[in-house]
Order: C-alpha cells, then sequence, then structure tokens
C-alpha cells in the first residue's frame, strides 16, 4: 500500500543513471514547475533521465506534455492492460497521434495482466496485439507490463511478431523465463522488488541478465525498495535499487549505474545520451 513520500534521499549515486519507468503524474506532479522539481530532487542524487508512462488516455496526454516541459523527461503512451476495455477507435487514433511525438520513446506500457479481473483476457490480447502492431509501424520500443502472464505474454509476441526492441518493465519471473526473454532478444527492467527479502527468485533472475540487456527502474510511486517498502515511491529513490542490484551482482554501484544507462540508451536509442554527473 503507497503510504506517503519518503522521508529522506539516498546517498548519491557515483555514476549517473536511468529512472527507465516511472508515473510522474502519479508521484503528484501536474504542472512544469511539479516535473523540475521532482527532476531536481532525483538529479541531487544521480538519476539524471526518466521516461514517464502512462496507462490511460489522459495520463498518455500528461506524459506527453511532461517529456516537453523538461529536457530530460521521455514519455510511453499506451493503455495499460486493466483498461483494455477503453481501447475504442477514438482512443486507438489518438494513441497513434501521440505515439509520433519525437519525445515518446516507448509504446507501452501494455501486455497482460492476470491478476486483476478488471479487463477479460481475450481484450487484453486484442489490445496487446494492436500495441505490438503500433509499435512496429511507429518504429518505437514495446514496453511489456506483464503481471501472472509470463507464456502468454511470450505467446502474443510469438504470434504477433516481436518488434525490434521490447523492455519487460519491472521484471517478475524467475531465472528460466529471465532466459527465455533474453534468447529472444528482450531487455529487462527491475524494480524495487529485486530488493525485496522474500525474493530469491528474482534475485536469480537478477544475477544473470546480460549486461546490456539490463535496465532499472522506480515504477513510482509505487514498488518502493528496501528499506522504504511500502511507502510513496520517486524517482530519486533508484539509488537503493541500483545499489541492491550491484550488490546481487557482485559489482560497485558506479559500474551497474554505468551498465544500465548504457543498456537504457540501447533500449531508447532517441533518448538524448547523459555520460557524466552535473557540475
Amino acid at each position: 500500500m503507497v503510504e506517503k513520500k519518503l522521508v529522506s534521499a539516498p546517498a548519491p549515486l557515483p555514476a549517473p543513471v536511468v529512472d527507465a519507468h516511472t508515473h510522474l503524474d502519479a508521484c503528484g506532479c501536474r504542472d512544469a514547475e511539479d516535473v523540475v522539481a521532482a527532476m531536481a530532487r532525483a538529479a541531487a542524487v544521480g538519476v539524471r533521465q526518466v521516461v514517464t508512462v502512462a496507462d490511460d488516455l489522459a495520463s498518455a496526454r500528461w506524459a506527453v506534455r511532461a517529456a516537453h516541459w523538461h529536457p530530460d523527461v521521455y514519455a510511453a503512451v499506451a493503455l495499460h492492460p486493466t483498461r483494455a476495455d477503453a481501447l475504442d477507435e477514438a482512443a486507438r487514433a489518438e494513441l497513434e497521434r501521440l505515439a509520433a511525438d519525437p519525445r515518446v520513446v516507448a509504446i507501452g506500457e501494455t501486455g497482460l495482466d492476470f491478476y486483476w479481473d478488471y479487463a477479460q483476457p481475450d481484450v487484453q490480447r486484442d489490445a496487446f496485439a494492436w500495441h505490438i502492431d503500433l509499435a512496429k509501424r511507429v518504429g518505437k520500443p514495446l514496453m511489456i507490463h506483464d503481471r501472472d502472464a509470463h507464456d502468454a505474454i511470450l505467446d502474443v509476441l510469438d504470434a504477433e511478431g516481436a518488434p525490434d526492441t521490447v523492455v519487460f518493465h519491472c521484471f517478475s519471473g524467475d531465472a528460466d523465463f529471465a532466459r527465455r526473454c533474453v534468447d529472444a532478444g528482450h531487455f529487462l527492467s527491475f524494480a524495487g522488488p529485486v530488493s525485496f527479502r522474500n525474493a530469491p527468485a528474482l534475485q536469480e533472475a537478477a544475477r544473470m541478465v546480460p549486461v546490456d540487456r539490463l535496465l532499472v527502474e522506480t515504477d513510482a510511486p509505487f514498488l518502493t525498495p528496501h528499506p522504504h517498502r511500502g511507502r510513496r515511491n520517486e524517482p530519486f529513490a533508484l539509488p537503493w535499487t541500483v545499489r541492491a542490484l550491484a550488490a546481487l551482482r557482485e559489482v560497485d554501484a558506479t559500474e551497474l549505474a554505468d551498465q544500465t544507462r548504457l543498456a537504457t540508451h540501447l533500449a531508447y536509442p532517441s533518448m538524448g545520451v547523459v555520460s557524466h554527473m552535473p557540475e
């Protein structure tokens, strides 16, 4: 349960890092001033860029606006699988228009969610297939939401033909599923749960992902990493996940930040490259 903001910021990272998936609007940002303030909090600890992600049409419109308010904010647009019922012709037309914006770096988050029952599985599959087609038509990466639907996600990707770049946001599978995704050429992004003490299968998966396929994210305001699990998340909390993932992979935080930053720019090549800390 999301309760409140973190009470304090983590120690700054020694190298810049990218939050590959967040929801600035759900974090409480409403206007350009809010976005600038959130990005200042993030930059103060080394989080230099973010991808703010939509889950409905209003959020998609806002994400694109936010990406124009700040040079280090980029957007992803789609209807979340739990909102697949809303993907009518008008929604499709608007998403196509938004997807063409140069500040949109991905189509997402889309996929399948068999945990919640807000949309029937067949409706979700149809919406997922449409988003796959959209990603291919606009030539942008596909950002996957996968909850309790591992095999079904890969089945749809195989049936429809995956875009050139696929990113599994907040990867939640085990090492075997991670290997299947990596073998297919997909990117895996890890969020706060990789730092949880009760996540050994996820941690095993995180250890085996190649460095050029490994991303990090907050999914803020959700999934706050240990030691603040259950409180409100924000991009500035990413260093806790970076350090937890670095410890799991037995590298230092600088190396992990460098690896994930380079992989994020490989996944989302239209993002500007950040290679140094601010003065």
